[in-house]
């Protein structure tokens, strides 16, 4: 058994002000984020990228074991291939897969089976739970995998945020396309298809509205 050293922890503390100022502009901030299936296809500096798949990367995880794999698409050929794979499957599920009632709710936001911004947008960050490692010939578990790429996600899409770019959470289902066509291991399952890129210049998204804080904040 390892043992880790235990070392200082320096915390990053703010004043009440600082703390007050800084909650408001991040807050608003998120507040302008939005799912985007318009995109340009101007290039995202390769810096850029990186820092925010590594801000991804400073999530929580089960017995810090992060159980995540992240890949990053640039290639236009395979952008190509996986807007392919996923609008098949798609198209089988908006004709055959969804129930009545999710075709009603999916409706008035104008989705349909057709995903040209897999091609369009210039880079797809596709996610993978790692179920399990693989340490000298035998299987170790991970754990709360789901729970840990889930967090890891969340601050992926705030790191694309606060990069002034933009991004939608693409679940074609079922998404094995994404394992074979990117030659992943056993040991890990497609989790989420992230386009991120600028938003094309006529742009638009749906009107609606996130639901106020006396809706799904229940003090105690």
């Amino acid at each position: 058994m390892n043992d880790y050293p235990f070392i200082p922890f320096n915390p990053v503390r703010f004043s009440i002000e600082q703390m007050m100022e800084r909650s408001n502009q991040f807050y608003a901030l998120m507040q302008k984020r939005r799912s985007l299936r318009f995109f340009s296809d101007e290039k995202i500096p390769e810096i850029v990228l990186t820092n925010i798949i590594m801000t991804a990367g400073t999530a929580p995880s089960g017995a810090n074991k992060q159980p995540w794999a992240i890949c990053v698409v640039t290639n236009p050929e395979l952008k190509q291939a996986i807007r392919i794979a996923a609008e098949k499957e798609e198209q089988l599920s908006y004709s055959e897969r969804m129930p009545e009632e999710w075709l009603a709710d999916l409706a008035p936001l104008g989705t349909d089976w057709q995903k040209p911004f897999l091609e369009t947008a210039p880079a797809l960050i596709v996610f993978f739970k790692r179920n399990y490692e693989v340490v000298n010939g035998k299987k170790k578990n991970n754990y709360y995998v789901t729970e840990s790429v889930g967090i890891a996600v969340g601050l992926l899409l705030a790191a694309i945020q606060n990069a002034g770019l933009c991004a939608l959470t693409h679940t074609p289902s079922p998404m094995g396309f994404l394992k074979n066509l990117l030659q992943r291991p056993d040991n890990e399952t497609p989790f989420l298809l992230i386009p991120v890129g600028y938003p094309a210049p006529d742009a638009t998204v749906p009107d609606i509205a996130r639901k106020a804080a006396n809706d799904f904040i229940y003090r105690y």
